[in-house]
């Protein structure tokens, strides 16, 4: 079965609330020393997360008619719903972390000349409004082991499966001239969707700042593959650690490529998070 196709190149801007794709982003931050260094140490945290979206979307009117394709970057966009949290657990050389993120996107636009029909130019008269939104959830579970513990920089290494299960909606009413587009093509939608499984591996580490370790500067990178052709993520910022609270601020890409006859071509998410973390 085919579906139509959403190609992420261009950029809109998206406001989503979701946690860092693994909980390891703030595991390897700087804590207070423990009596027993191997005793089992947990942590839970919140994010918010403003990133940027690029797209074009590709979609088929009608049976045998032209594609449509929308200039994503174009559209007005919103935030509707998102909901993200991660737990982590370690015992100073092993750990274990699981996420859960729900995505809620929204953009439209009336009136709109960035589209496309069949791949060619529009003509003088033509619009359409057009509405796009993209629903999804991330679920990622892994394990880590540390394989350096230095005070002033940690590094471990990571491995898992991150699920992502998307349902990306396009609505469009053309008005005008429509070319070769046969009236019953004016007004549609589609709205295919796709849940993937792919393995990642990657590694996290911190670099600690000062002589208390308060501030440290943590990064993250993974990559995988599965069910899509390629995942990889890479984030990077700051974190404040007092007693058992942390403050993080981080700047994040997220990448999906997916495979020939997948409902989405590629998918980028890029922008700064914000979060707390609290460990016990």
């Amino acid at each position: 079965m085919s579906y139509p196709k959403l190609k992420i190149d261009q950029t809109i801007h998206g406001a989503v609330l979701l946690a860092a794709l693994v909980p390891g982003f703030v595991d390897a931050q700087t804590a207070p020393a423990e009596a027993n260094p191997n005793a089992w140490r947990y942590s839970l945290s919140v994010y918010g997360y403003l990133p940027n979206l690029g797209g074009q979307v590709d979609a088929v009117t009608s049976p045998g008619g032209p594609g449509i394709q929308v200039n994503a970057g174009q559209l007005a966009d919103s935030q509707k719903f998102s909901f993200a949290g991660s737990f982590g657990a370690n015992n100073g050389r092993w750990g274990a972390f699981t996420e859960v993120l729900n995505l809620n996107l929204a953009s439209d636009k009336p009136y709109s000349r960035d589209f496309s029909l069949g791949g060619g130019p529009l003509p003088s008269n033509t619009a359409a409004d057009l509405s796009l939104s993209m629903k999804g959830s991330v679920w990622t579970l892994g394990g880590e082991y540390r394989v350096m513990a230095d005070p002033v920089l940690t590094l471990d290494l990571l491995a898992g499966a991150r699920m992502f299960a998307m349902k990306p909606t396009l609505r469009w009413n053309v008005i005008g001239d429509a070319g070769s587009l046969q009236p019953v093509g004016r007004v549609g939608s589609t709205s295919p969707g796709e849940t993937q499984w792919d393995g990642i591996f990657g590694l996290k580490g911190r670099y600690a700042m000062g002589n208390n370790g308060r501030w440290s500067l943590p990064f993250y990178f993974d990559a995988g593959t599965g069910q899509s052709h390629l995942t990889y993520q890479a984030a990077a910022g700051v974190s404040y650690s007092y007693q058992s609270i942390e403050l993080t601020a981080m700047w994040r890409y997220l990448s999906y490529d997916m495979k020939s006859g997948a409902p989405v071509d590629n998918l980028r998410f890029n922008g700064p998070m914000v979060g707390a973390t609290v460990r016990w």
